[in-house]
């Protein structure tokens, strides 16, 4: 009986080291198409959203309506353009990126959620953050850079960088 538990739990051991080890590791690269609104774009066919941001929206919708503490329709449909336009300048369609994973690879709509990784070496998720173009958005259990993520978000207030210099 000893036995069979002592190889149980070293089965247990084995299988969590695996899981722990290949989530810090899941990388796939893709080709940018096209950027569809500030938080996500098209990558060799696959809709990609950023995790632990979230963007002003850029065209009309429901989400807006929790986006209210922005401004006006008008203002958040300004904020969100200007962020559609500086992701598009940090991943212009034909750039390669790295995708890396959390513990949710898709979201309830379909899309892969990502960390992305610039050919640069930064984190896409955190320049956004950073240069004041998006909000911190963090969904559990999808938070393996939640603090790196909340310190630019930080910098970005405390600097009055993008969304946070507006009057």
């Amino acid at each position: 009986m000893k036995l069979k538990k002592s190889v149980l739990l070293i089965f247990v051991v084995f299988i969590l080291n695996s899981l722990v080890v290949s989530r810090g590791f899941s990388f796939d690269t893709c080709r940018v198409e096209k950027v569809i609104d500030g938080d996500t774009f098209i990558c060799s066919g696959q809709k990609i959203r950023l995790i632990g941001i979230d963007t002003p929206e850029s065209r009309i919708n429901p989400h807006m309506e929790k986006q209210k503490s922005l401004g006006d329709k008008k203002t958040i449909l300004h904020y969100g353009n200007l962020a559609k336009e500086f992701l598009k300048s940090l991943i212009p369609s034909g750039t390669t990126v790295k995708l890396e994973y959390d513990v949710q690879r898709y979201d309830r709509y379909g899309r892969i959620l990502a960390y992305v990784w610039l050919p640069d070496g930064r984190m896409l998720n955190e320049v956004l953050l950073k240069e004041g173009y998006a909000m911190l958005y963090t969904v559990p259990p999808n938070v393996k850079y939640e603090e790196k993520l909340r310190k630019a978000y930080r910098e970005a207030v405390e600097k009055g960088k993008g969304l946070w210099g507006r009057n």
